[in-house]
């Protein structure tokens, strides 16, 4: 309980529950409205804290089953939060601008992006020096370009498990691809708009700077809660394995130690020479002539 009034009292002093105008609300976020002041909406931290707390719950198993979370916040307030805190915990991120396709044509997305690494490469083998000025100078500018809105996913090698988003209403080409192909999606929800399109909502401001970054930060603390268990029990795997291993080692060893035992006990009762029992004569012998 102490727990939820301290993270309660960090979300009022970070302005998480600040709404929009009135005129601006959706009414499905009617149960997520604590109350009205001077034509703002205002939102129920306590609805705030048990979503976050639920949401970050299960971005903290999907971390730990070792599967990729993304985070998308192309708005001017949100783009430095996610980019520091997606690397964080070494999760891709879309900043710059959300191309139409990224997860539903992802395999084209992918060649740009080995488009991208290539031209890195030449760049750093001194592939460079054996061409033009000009040539060196369109392939650094089309590096740049790629680089600006592909470098947060150049790592991610297949479409991630779920989508954190900054803004629905603002992501809504990104909420729809990742509805499409069945991405869990998480989502700081404003007044404005419909926690329905998400499958986590987050009651809160989706516009001031400090209330991204608490939430951002929240959840990316439990993704690397997540990422630290995971690790833990990889390692627990590994001695299991080690001492499974050295006990069949231990246990090979002894048998082969008994079977050389064995055999040397049976050479030697081989090789031992006893003396051959003489049968005494009862009697004459009997012979074929008279």
């Amino acid at each position: 309980m102490e727990n939820n009034t301290s993270l309660q009292q960090q979300l009022l002093e970070a302005g998480v529950h600040f709404g929009h105008l009135r005129k601006k609300w959706n009414p499905k976020m009617l149960p997520y409205i604590f109350a009205e002041k001077k034509g703002i909406h205002i939102i129920d931290l306590n609805k705030t804290t048990e979503s976050l707390q639920e949401a970050a719950s299960a971005l903290k198993q999907i971390a730990k089953s070792g599967k990729k979370v993304m985070f998308v916040g192309t708005k001017k307030q949100a783009k430095e939060i996610v980019t520091e805190s997606a690397a964080k915990v070494n999760m891709p991120y879309v900043t710059e601008r959300w191309l139409g396709g990224m997860l539903t044509n992802f395999n084209t997305v992918r060649k740009s992006v080995k488009q991208m690494q290539s031209i890195e490469k030449m760049l750093n083998d001194g592939t460079f020096d054996s061409i033009t000025k000009k040539e060196r100078l369109t392939l650094t500018r089309e590096k740049d370009k790629k680089e600006k809105v592909l470098g947060g996913i150049a790592q991610l090698g297949r479409v991630p498990a779920a989508l954190f988003i900054v803004d629905i209403g603002h992501e809504h080409i990104a909420l729809a691809e990742a509805k499409r192909l069945g991405i869990t999606t998480f989502g700081m929800v404003d007044t404005n708009c419909d926690p329905n399109k998400v499958d986590f909502a987050i009651p809160s401001n989706d516009d001031a700077t400090k209330s991204i970054a608490i939430i951002v930060n929240y959840v990316t603390a439990a993704i690397a809660e997540g990422l630290a268990e995971r690790q833990a029990a990889k390692e627990e795997d590994v001695e299991d394995t080690t001492a499974d291993e050295n006990e069949k080692k231990a246990a090979r060893l002894q048998a082969e130690a008994e079977s050389e035992a064995a055999r040397s006990r049976g050479e030697k009762v081989r090789g031992t020479s006893q003396p051959k029992r003489r049968v005494p004569n009862s009697g004459p012998r009997r012979t074929g002539s008279r």
